[in-house]
Protein backbone atom coordinates (compact mmCIF):
# COMPACT_ATOMS: atom_id res chain seq x y z
CA UNK A 1 0.00 0.00 0.00
CA UNK A 2 0.80 3.51 -0.85
CA UNK A 3 1.97 5.20 2.54
CA UNK A 4 4.34 7.85 1.32
CA UNK A 5 4.30 10.31 -1.54
CA UNK A 6 6.77 12.78 -2.75
CA UNK A 7 6.65 15.66 -4.99
CA UNK A 8 8.98 17.50 -7.17
CA UNK A 9 8.52 21.16 -7.12
CA UNK A 10 9.55 23.31 -10.57
CA UNK A 11 6.71 22.29 -12.89
CA UNK A 12 4.99 20.26 -10.38
CA UNK A 13 4.27 22.15 -7.33
CA UNK A 14 4.79 25.97 -8.98
CA UNK A 15 5.36 27.17 -12.65
CA UNK A 16 9.04 27.61 -13.71
CA UNK A 17 9.32 31.07 -15.19
CA UNK A 18 6.00 32.25 -14.74
CA UNK A 19 7.81 34.91 -12.63
CA UNK A 20 9.39 36.43 -15.95
CA UNK A 21 5.51 38.45 -17.13
CA UNK A 22 5.90 39.56 -13.85
CA UNK A 23 9.16 41.02 -13.95
CA UNK A 24 9.04 42.48 -17.25
CA UNK A 25 5.62 44.50 -16.00
CA UNK A 26 7.76 46.16 -13.03
CA UNK A 27 10.33 46.59 -16.09
CA UNK A 28 12.94 44.31 -14.90
CA UNK A 29 15.02 41.73 -16.96
CA UNK A 30 14.61 38.15 -17.30
CA UNK A 31 16.34 36.32 -14.46
CA UNK A 32 19.13 35.27 -16.58
CA UNK A 33 20.21 39.18 -17.83
CA UNK A 34 19.97 40.07 -14.29
CA UNK A 35 22.33 37.43 -12.43
CA UNK A 36 24.94 38.29 -15.52
CA UNK A 37 24.49 41.87 -14.97
CA UNK A 38 24.36 41.85 -11.67
CA UNK A 39 27.71 39.88 -11.90
CA UNK A 40 29.43 42.74 -14.28
CA UNK A 41 28.07 45.13 -11.61
CA UNK A 42 29.82 43.95 -8.75
CA UNK A 43 33.31 43.24 -10.53
CA UNK A 44 33.09 46.59 -12.66
CA UNK A 45 33.14 48.17 -8.61
CA UNK A 46 36.88 47.17 -8.04
CA UNK A 47 38.47 47.73 -11.49
CA UNK A 48 37.03 47.30 -15.24
CA UNK A 49 35.57 44.75 -17.04
CA UNK A 50 33.69 44.23 -20.04
CA UNK A 51 29.95 43.49 -19.60
CA UNK A 52 30.51 41.05 -22.70
CA UNK A 53 33.61 39.33 -20.78
CA UNK A 54 31.30 38.38 -18.12
CA UNK A 55 28.42 37.14 -19.97
CA UNK A 56 30.53 34.48 -22.19
CA UNK A 57 32.30 33.23 -18.68
CA UNK A 58 29.08 33.20 -17.39
CA UNK A 59 27.46 31.19 -20.12
CA UNK A 60 29.96 28.59 -20.13
CA UNK A 61 29.79 28.06 -16.44
CA UNK A 62 26.08 27.56 -16.88
CA UNK A 63 26.92 24.89 -19.76
CA UNK A 64 29.06 23.41 -16.72
CA UNK A 65 26.18 23.46 -14.10
CA UNK A 66 23.98 21.73 -16.89
CA UNK A 67 26.15 18.79 -17.44
CA UNK A 68 27.08 17.96 -14.22
CA UNK A 69 23.65 18.37 -13.19
CA UNK A 70 22.51 15.93 -16.00
CA UNK A 71 25.10 13.27 -16.11
CA UNK A 72 26.35 13.11 -12.47
CA UNK A 73 23.23 13.95 -10.63
CA UNK A 74 25.40 17.26 -8.67
CA UNK A 75 23.81 20.94 -8.60
CA UNK A 76 26.87 23.42 -7.73
CA UNK A 77 25.59 25.81 -5.01
CA UNK A 78 25.18 29.53 -6.05
CA UNK A 79 29.06 30.22 -4.69
CA UNK A 80 30.18 27.51 -6.20
CA UNK A 81 29.44 28.96 -9.37
CA UNK A 82 30.15 32.27 -8.87
CA UNK A 83 33.70 30.94 -7.62
CA UNK A 84 34.07 29.35 -10.86
CA UNK A 85 33.58 32.79 -12.90
CA UNK A 86 35.74 34.54 -10.81
CA UNK A 87 38.41 32.05 -11.13
CA UNK A 88 38.03 31.88 -15.24
CA UNK A 89 38.09 35.97 -14.87
CA UNK A 90 40.91 36.14 -12.55
CA UNK A 91 38.60 38.54 -10.41
CA UNK A 92 37.93 38.33 -6.59
CA UNK A 93 35.49 40.09 -4.68
CA UNK A 94 34.79 41.29 -0.95
CA UNK A 95 33.82 38.62 1.17
CA UNK A 96 30.73 40.62 2.54
CA UNK A 97 30.18 41.37 -1.57
CA UNK A 98 30.93 38.41 -2.10
CA UNK A 99 27.91 36.48 -0.13
CA UNK A 100 25.70 39.77 -1.30
CA UNK A 101 25.86 38.75 -4.40
CA UNK A 102 25.20 35.10 -3.87
CA UNK A 103 22.11 36.06 -1.72
CA UNK A 104 20.62 38.22 -4.88
CA UNK A 105 20.89 35.68 -6.69
CA UNK A 106 19.56 32.63 -4.52
CA UNK A 107 16.77 35.63 -3.40
CA UNK A 108 15.26 36.39 -7.24
CA UNK A 109 12.34 34.12 -7.53
CA UNK A 110 11.13 35.61 -3.85
CA UNK A 111 11.28 39.16 -5.36
CA UNK A 112 9.00 38.19 -8.43
CA UNK A 113 7.46 34.49 -6.81
CA UNK A 114 6.02 32.00 -9.39
CA UNK A 115 2.90 30.98 -9.73
CA UNK A 116 1.38 27.96 -7.58
CA UNK A 117 0.04 25.18 -10.61
CA UNK A 118 -3.91 25.61 -9.86
CA UNK A 119 -5.40 22.96 -7.37
CA UNK A 120 -2.28 22.35 -5.78
CA UNK A 121 -3.22 23.39 -2.32
CA UNK A 122 -6.51 21.20 -2.41
CA UNK A 123 -4.71 18.27 -3.48
CA UNK A 124 -1.75 18.73 -0.81
CA UNK A 125 -4.16 19.50 1.96
CA UNK A 126 -6.18 16.25 0.96
CA UNK A 127 -3.24 14.24 0.65
CA UNK A 128 -1.62 15.24 3.92
CA UNK A 129 -4.61 14.08 5.71
CA UNK A 130 -4.47 10.29 5.06
CA UNK A 131 0.01 9.82 3.45
CA UNK A 132 3.10 10.86 4.53
CA UNK A 133 4.86 13.82 2.43
CA UNK A 134 7.89 14.96 1.31
CA UNK A 135 9.33 17.33 -0.74
CA UNK A 136 12.38 16.43 -3.62
CA UNK A 137 13.73 19.15 -5.17
CA UNK A 138 16.84 20.16 -7.15
CA UNK A 139 18.59 23.46 -6.07
CA UNK A 140 19.62 25.13 -9.33
CA UNK A 141 19.51 29.11 -8.46
CA UNK A 142 17.10 28.77 -5.69
CA UNK A 143 18.64 26.63 -2.42
CA UNK A 144 16.47 24.68 0.21
CA UNK A 145 15.93 27.88 2.52
CA UNK A 146 14.29 29.72 -0.34
CA UNK A 147 12.45 26.99 -1.50
CA UNK A 148 10.81 26.94 1.79
CA UNK A 149 9.97 30.43 1.98
CA UNK A 150 7.93 30.10 -0.95
CA UNK A 151 6.09 26.99 0.18
CA UNK A 152 5.39 28.38 3.95
CA UNK A 153 4.27 31.60 2.42
CA UNK A 154 1.51 29.29 1.17
CA UNK A 155 0.48 27.73 3.60
CA UNK A 156 1.94 24.66 2.59
CA UNK A 157 5.23 24.14 4.53
CA UNK A 158 3.45 22.23 7.55
CA UNK A 159 1.54 19.64 5.08
CA UNK A 160 5.33 17.88 4.45
CA UNK A 161 7.26 15.81 6.71
CA UNK A 162 10.40 15.72 5.36
CA UNK A 163 12.29 17.86 2.65
CA UNK A 164 15.34 16.97 0.51
CA UNK A 165 16.84 19.61 -1.47
CA UNK A 166 20.33 19.15 -4.10
CA UNK A 167 21.74 22.47 -2.33
CA UNK A 168 21.63 20.06 0.98
CA UNK A 169 21.85 16.72 0.52
CA UNK A 170 24.54 17.11 -2.19
CA UNK A 171 23.43 15.07 -4.68
CA UNK A 172 20.03 15.65 -7.11
CA UNK A 173 17.49 13.29 -8.52
CA UNK A 174 17.81 10.87 -10.47
CA UNK A 175 20.27 9.48 -8.13
CA UNK A 176 19.67 6.77 -5.98
CA UNK A 177 20.32 8.43 -2.55
CA UNK A 178 18.13 11.00 -3.31
CA UNK A 179 14.98 8.28 -3.11
CA UNK A 180 16.60 6.29 -0.53
CA UNK A 181 17.13 9.76 1.70
CA UNK A 182 13.26 9.95 1.50
CA UNK A 183 12.70 6.82 2.68
CA UNK A 184 14.54 6.74 6.00
CA UNK A 185 13.26 10.34 6.76
CA UNK A 186 9.56 9.05 5.98
CA UNK A 187 10.59 6.00 7.38
CA UNK A 188 8.93 3.71 4.37
CA UNK A 189 10.05 1.08 1.88
CA UNK A 190 10.68 2.10 -1.78
CA UNK A 191 7.13 0.01 -2.79
CA UNK A 192 5.55 1.94 -0.15
CA UNK A 193 5.95 5.07 -1.85
CA UNK A 194 5.63 7.02 -5.08
CA UNK A 195 7.04 10.25 -6.94
CA UNK A 196 5.15 13.11 -8.27
CA UNK A 197 7.70 14.78 -11.09
CA UNK A 198 7.41 16.32 -14.56
CA UNK A 199 10.73 15.34 -16.10
CA UNK A 200 11.07 11.71 -17.51
CA UNK A 201 14.44 11.32 -16.80
CA UNK A 202 14.48 12.98 -13.25
CA UNK A 203 10.82 12.33 -11.68
CA UNK A 204 10.15 8.75 -13.33
CA UNK A 205 13.05 7.19 -13.92
CA UNK A 206 14.71 7.58 -10.75
CA UNK A 207 12.25 6.97 -8.44
CA UNK A 208 11.68 3.64 -10.75
CA UNK A 209 14.94 2.40 -10.48
CA UNK A 210 14.83 3.10 -6.49
CA UNK A 211 12.06 0.77 -6.28
CA UNK A 212 9.44 3.23 -6.14
CA UNK A 213 6.08 4.19 -7.84
CA UNK A 214 5.88 7.03 -10.06
CA UNK A 215 3.22 9.58 -11.62
CA UNK A 216 3.79 11.75 -14.26
CA UNK A 217 2.73 15.40 -13.73
CA UNK A 218 1.69 17.25 -17.00
CA UNK A 219 -0.36 20.10 -15.23
CA UNK A 220 2.45 22.83 -15.85
CA UNK A 221 4.07 21.67 -18.66
CA UNK A 222 3.72 18.66 -20.49
CA UNK A 223 7.65 16.78 -21.42
CA UNK A 224 6.72 13.58 -22.87
CA UNK A 225 3.42 11.89 -21.84
CA UNK A 226 2.87 9.73 -25.09
CA UNK A 227 6.79 7.56 -24.14
CA UNK A 228 6.40 8.07 -20.45
CA UNK A 229 7.37 5.10 -18.00
CA UNK A 230 5.09 6.07 -15.32
CA UNK A 231 2.15 4.40 -13.61
CA UNK A 232 0.29 7.18 -14.57
CA UNK A 233 0.13 10.93 -15.90
CA UNK A 234 -2.17 13.94 -14.76
CA UNK A 235 -3.05 17.16 -16.23
CA UNK A 236 -5.32 17.92 -13.05
CA UNK A 237 -4.36 18.17 -9.07
CA UNK A 238 -8.04 17.27 -8.33
CA UNK A 239 -7.40 13.36 -9.99
CA UNK A 240 -4.59 12.78 -7.90
CA UNK A 241 -5.97 11.09 -4.81
CA UNK A 242 -7.80 8.67 -7.41
CA UNK A 243 -4.91 8.06 -9.01
CA UNK A 244 -2.71 7.13 -5.79
CA UNK A 245 -6.16 5.35 -4.73
CA UNK A 246 -5.69 3.07 -8.12
CA UNK A 247 -1.88 2.30 -7.42
CA UNK A 248 -3.21 0.61 -3.72
CA UNK A 249 -6.22 -1.30 -5.44
CA UNK A 250 -3.70 -2.42 -8.25
CA UNK A 251 -1.18 -3.26 -5.32
CA UNK A 252 -3.71 -5.19 -3.41
CA UNK A 253 -5.18 -7.37 -6.43
CA UNK A 254 -1.42 -7.84 -7.20
CA UNK A 255 -1.46 -9.77 -4.23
Amino acid sequence: MIKGITFDLWDTVFIDDSDEPKRRAAGRPSKAVERRQLTHRFLAKHQPIDPATVEVVYNAADAAFRKVWHDHHVTWTVSERLDIIFKALKRELPETERRELVRLHEEMELEFRPDFVPGVHEALAALHKRYKLAVISDAIFSPGRCLRTLLADEGLLSYFDAFIFSDEIGFSKPAPIVFKTAMEKLGLSAFEMVHIGDREHNDILGPQQAGMHALLCTAAVDRGAAHTSADAVFDDYRRLPELVDALNRKEENGK
